[in-house]
């Protein structure tokens, strides 16, 4: 148990979940990261702002290559309801 004090949340996985429109990484500029999921798996996410925008950011290790995606660009709000279903396993 000791060691799980060093992970943060995992995205469960849901079977028949909702699937998210991930887009490839747009201009790779500057982002803030406001949030993220464990990345002790091959696959974790990032809630990110930037310039004024909100978006989520998913990080895929996958035959030794790292691929970034992003999705749900936008107002926080709208992104914000997003994260909340990524994190409870309605989307992914």
């Amino acid at each position: 148990m000791e060691e799980a004090r060093f992970h943060s949340v995992h995205v469960p996985d849901v079977p028949g979940c909702a699937e998210l429109d991930w887009e490839p990484v747009r201009n790779g500029g500057y982002a803030r990261v406001r949030s993220y999921t464990c990345d002790c798996r091959p696959t974790f996410y990032e809630l990110c702002y930037a310039h004024g925008q909100a978006f989520i950011r998913r990080t895929r290790r996958v035959n030794g290559k790292t691929l970034i995606d992003e999705c749900a660009h936008g107002r926080p709000t709208r992104t914000l309801a997003v994260w909340a279903m990524l994190l409870s396993g309605a989307a992914k």
